[in-house]
């Protein structure tokens, strides 16, 4: 597949489902979307074509479920116009810009004003959709954490130790943070509540009320934003990126008996954010028996500015020259097109012989 633009992933109960019936909209229940900031933006074309062509050709109930940017990209894909909603958040997102020195609140209120104007004052759309139902995790501190929120060296002290914990073992995380999944509240979430790993967690109604603040938190890097609190009904306390405990969103994706359609910007899931060093915590068990894993492929990356897909570290690449890197996300943001083609292709006519398992 080094001539295509993307890589596929199927775990084996995907694949002996598409050998038998091929790659149908119909058999697709949940789309997860990874945290990872402007990796994300390497997805809009996928995400347009897949909330704006192919799953309009089999309505159903589906779960769409995220974590930080990729969040955002679900709230997006919830409006009755999901094509217009995913250009308005790659705009909104491509053309931050931030002074030379910034600090924490200014990042937070920025990004709080970046979800207004995507939300657009029409965040009952997203939460009434017939057919998709949303789910934001995010991470509620607990411990040292719980009280580190405004406080820059006790949060600096307490995800230290967060991080020392997570080196010996991931399960030593769960004493740092719980998962809080700010969800559509027609859906029971059956498919979470039972317990699948060490973290405690939480399961409050999306509404009005929340939904902003939910998909704040749910971005809310530490050091780098501040924490969120006070989310209408929430359990109290201090609120940061989903992505600290699901950063690929590891779930038990096979207590579906439907098809997991994962457009992300790897070629692999692991568990936490504090994992992408340890490439042991890979993905390789039950969980992923059912997943369709869509990525760029390295050829693909490689045509990109930079050779790359756009990251945070950008930001301090380009510095102040705003422009230069807008341009460069912009392009990105354009040849992901060439993506959704690949994979528009592939679902009519699937060749098994290019795809690779997990």
């Amino acid at each position: 597949m080094t001539s295509s633009p993307i890589t596929i992933r199927l775990g084996q109960r995907a694949r002996q489902r598409i050998a038998a019936e091929g790659m149908q909209a119909a058999d697709v229940a949940i789309i997860p979307a990874a945290a990872g900031g402007p990796k994300g933006l390497i997805l809009h074309g996928l995400d347009r074509w897949l909330f704006g062509d192919f799953l309009k050709q089999a309505p159903r109930q589906r779960r769409l479920i995220g974590a930080s940017i990729g969040a955002w990209r679900m709230a997006a894909a919830a409006f009755h116009d999901p094509d217009a909603s995913h250009r308005r958040l790659a705009r909104l997102y491509t053309h931050q810009r931030y002074p030379a020195k910034v600090d924490a609140a200014y990042v937070s209120n920025t990004c709080r004003a970046l979800l207004d104007e995507l939300l657009d004052g029409r965040a009952a759309e997203t939460l009434n959709n017939p057919q998709y139902s949303l789910s934001i995790i995010t991470a509620r501190g607990v411990g040292p954490l719980a009280q580190a929120a405004g406080n820059r060296w006790r949060e600096l002290s307490g995800f230290l130790r967060a991080a020392a914990g997570n080196a010996l073992s991931r399960s030593r995380l769960a004493g740092a943070m719980e998962r809080v999944v700010f969800h559509d509240a027609r859906d029971s979430q059956d498919w979470l509540r039972q317990e699948f790993d060490a973290f405690a967690n939480h399961f409050v109604g999306l509404s009005e009320h929340n939904l902003r603040d939910a998909l704040l938190a749910s971005g809310s890097i530490p050091m780098v934003l501040e924490a969120v609190s006070g989310i209408a009904g929430a359990p109290g306390g201090a609120y940061w990126d989903g992505g600290l405990i699901d950063y690929h969103l590891h779930l038990p994706y096979q207590r579906d008996p439907g098809l997991v359609l994962y457009p992300h910007f790897s070629d692999y899931i692991v568990p936490g954010w504090l994992d992408k060093s340890m490439p042991w915590r890979r993905a390789r068990d039950a969980a992923v028996d059912n997943v369709i894993l869509v990525s760029p492929s390295k050829s693909f990356l490689a045509t990109l500015p930079n050779g790359k897909m756009p990251d945070r570290a950008d930001f301090k690449f380009y510095g102040q020259d705003h422009d230069t890197r807008i341009r460069d996300w912009t392009r990105a943001i354009g040849e992901s097109e060439r993506m959704a083609e690949a994979f528009a292709r592939w679902c009519d006519k699937p060749d098994l012989s290019r795809t690779v398992p997990f």
